[in-house]
């Protein structure tokens, strides 16, 4: 019997009636959208320049305020201001490592599991390898030895370093799928091994792909914001939450405020996104969730 679940037939299984019903799935994107769109539109939503210096003895470590709902910092700079244009560039270095690392993922699993034989061993030994290496310090001596790389160099090794979990779940997916009947039936009719894996293969693993797709921008946004407070992140005059986090550290039992706003900013969006990617995993496997 023929079991293919392509994409048309989630629509068919209401996974968004799932999400709606889900409260902690509309919590999360409640309270995502509430800090991503501000963030989004940070010229909008800013009161003031992040860079701006008004006054620098004046509006220094200024506790909040009506002017200043998240206070100052030490050099007189709009705490909100800060991290909100923080949060764009936090979220869009996570987006899009995010995205890269996906895609390297998916794809390098599934061509591991759907070639087999020879080529699938060595690939998976070179997985092996990368594996074993530990991505945090191996991200510390790459940011240490090259202090002053672009933002976009930045994201590069991120994404470069975060695939590699995901491509052996892709590739025990593709292993278990590729002998089900309609691939087999797909392949007996002419169909190229390309053509099987985009059209038949590739939407039958995709729940996985989601969830680890939502889970891994929390991921990436709590390892920018580590790098960056260690000062080896994103660099002035570019700031994200950790590099402001790291602005008022020294000082956290006084101006607490420098720290404290971003920190949270960090926590929420980080629950929100492994919320979601909770929620999504529950809508779209909703057998297995029961289980």
């Amino acid at each position: 019997m023929i079991t293919e679940v392509p994409l048309a037939l989630w629509r068919k299984h209401s996974v968004a009636r799932r999400l709606r019903a889900n409260r902690s799935a509309i919590a999360a994107i409640a309270l995502m959208l509430a800090i991503v769109i501000p963030c989004a539109l940070a010229p909008a939503f800013a009161p003031y320049d992040p860079t701006a210096q008004p006054d620098i003895i004046g509006l220094r470590s200024q506790p909040p305020s009506a002017l200043h709902p998240f206070g100052t910092d030490p050099f007189s700079r709009d705490v909100l201001s800060r991290v909100l244009y923080g949060g764009r560039l936090s979220l869009s270095i996570a987006l899009v490592a995010t995205l890269l690392s996906v895609t390297l993922g998916t794809a390098y699993g599934a061509i591991a599991g759907l070639v087999g034989g020879v080529v699938e061993t060595v690939m998976m030994r070179i997985l092996d390898a990368l594996l074993s290496i530990p991505r945090l310090l191996l991200l510390i001596a790459i940011f240490a030895a090259w202090r002053q790389l672009p933002i976009a160099s930045f994201i590069l090794i991120v994404g470069f370093t975060g695939w590699y979990g995901l491509s052996r779940i892709v590739r025990g997916q593709v292993l278990a799928i590729k002998h089900e009947e309609y691939v087999l039936s797909a392949r007996a009719l002419g169909a190229g091994r390309t053509r099987t894996l985009i059209k038949h293969i590739l939407p039958n693993i995709l729940t996985p792909v989601i969830v680890a797709t939502a889970l891994g921008v929390g991921h990436v946004i709590l390892l920018e914001a580590g790098l960056s407070y260690l000062g080896i992140g994103v660099q002035p005059p570019a700031a994200s939450w950790g590099s402001i986090i790291q602005d008022g550290a020294d000082q956290i039992a006084t101006y607490w405020w420098i720290s404290f706003f971003p920190g949270m900013a960090i926590v929420l969006t980080v629950m929100a996104f492994n919320a979601l990617g909770d929620a999504l995993r529950e809508a779209l496997e909703p057998r297995r969730a029961k289980s």
